[in-house]
């Protein structure tokens, strides 16, 4: 309990520093006052606090809680230590729904985006199903097709932004980079659909992971059906990975790094190692999303590349310790 309650005052000094640090900085007495409206402030700090930054960090924190479990989900199904939502290609169906909204859609409604961009991710997560499914999912197929998935919808939407006209292609790109720019209250509103229903599957069958990620050969003597369990993950990881790329564009290593931290925190069991990644991944995405918008202030990176940043150096660590354990 004590490192729950650890992780959550991390993450409220993290939400109140970003609420608080921008172009224009606003005191956190300022802050707390905009937000319980209990007093008199000025138009302007209302104006950054509750238009400007809440809805952004809001969005942040969903998504980072979406893609921690996606990627606490993914690992514990593929049985890889490297694996997150975008092994399985997900990201990148969705991605090329994006694409080609933002491109062939000269002026995209605000719930057109995040719609069809969740109907990319669901048509990927339908294709995994077909083609690893007819002869029994396993972790190698699963991983197979979900790479050749996320190559060929990958080209897709590369081939489109090749012929697409500039400042359509810049836009589009822009997305594909992973960005918290256009943060509003309806992208907060498609995460929160689409993910709550993918976070009650997840935690309802967190007991089943625990056996799951032993082999597939324990978990059908403990009576488990491995193959319906791994198909109701895959559409829980559809529902969380299809909506923080519907609320934020694809985010990387923010499904691979919270895990581990989570694992390293709390251990390896699923009813205690999910609700932790979910809250590291809302940590990490805060943090990445302020170190964008500050480290080349007034321009603002898209936080897609900021988490690339972070999380390459990540990754060859945890390269290197798989590679001293054998």
């Amino acid at each position: 309990m004590r490192v729950f309650f650890g992780l959550w005052l991390v993450l409220l000094g993290a939400v109140v520093v970003s609420l608080c640090s921008g172009d224009i900085n606003v005191s956190p007495g300022v802050v707390f006052v905009t937000l319980v409206g209990s007093g008199q402030v000025g138009a302007m700090e209302e104006t950054i606090v509750n238009t400007l930054r809440l809805p952004r960090v809001c969005l942040a924190v969903t998504v980072g809680a979406a893609l921690g479990l996606a990627g606490t989900t993914a690992q514990a199904i593929l049985r890889n230590p490297l694996a997150e939502p975008g092994l399985l290609g997900i990201n990148a169906g969705a991605g090329l729904a994006a694409m080609l909204v933002i491109v062939q859609v000269s002026n995209v409604h605000e719930n057109t985006l995040p719609l069809l961009t969740f109907y990319g991710a669901l048509l990927t997560c339908g294709a995994i199903w077909e083609l690893a499914g007819r002869v029994g999912i396993t972790p190698l197929r699963l991983i197979l097709v979900g790479v050749g998935l996320g190559a060929l919808t990958g080209a897709g939407a590369s081939f489109i932004a090749t012929f697409a006209p500039p400042a359509d292609a810049m836009r589009a790109m822009i997305w594909v980079a992973g960005s918290l720019q256009d943060a509003g209250w309806v992208k907060l509103g498609w995460v929160i659909y689409l993910g709550v229903p993918g976070a009650v599957l997840v935690a309802l069958l967190a007991r089943d992971f625990d056996i799951l990620v032993h082999s597939d050969n324990v978990a059908r003597a403990l009576g488990q059906r491995v193959n319906v369990v791994r198909s109701i993950a895959i559409l829980a990881i559809a529902l969380l990975a299809g909506g923080a790329v519907a609320g934020a564009g694809p985010i990387a290593f923010v499904g691979l790094a919270a895990p581990h931290m989570a694992r390293a925190l709390v251990g390896y069991e699923h009813r205690n190692l999910l609700p932790a990644s979910a809250i590291l991944g809302a940590i990490l995405l805060v943090l990445a999303d302020l170190a964008a918008r500050r480290t080349l202030a007034p321009i603002q990176v898209p936080v897609g590349l900021a988490t690339a940043l972070i999380g390459a150096p990540f990754l060859g660590y945890l390269l290197w310790r798989l590679k001293e354990h054998g």
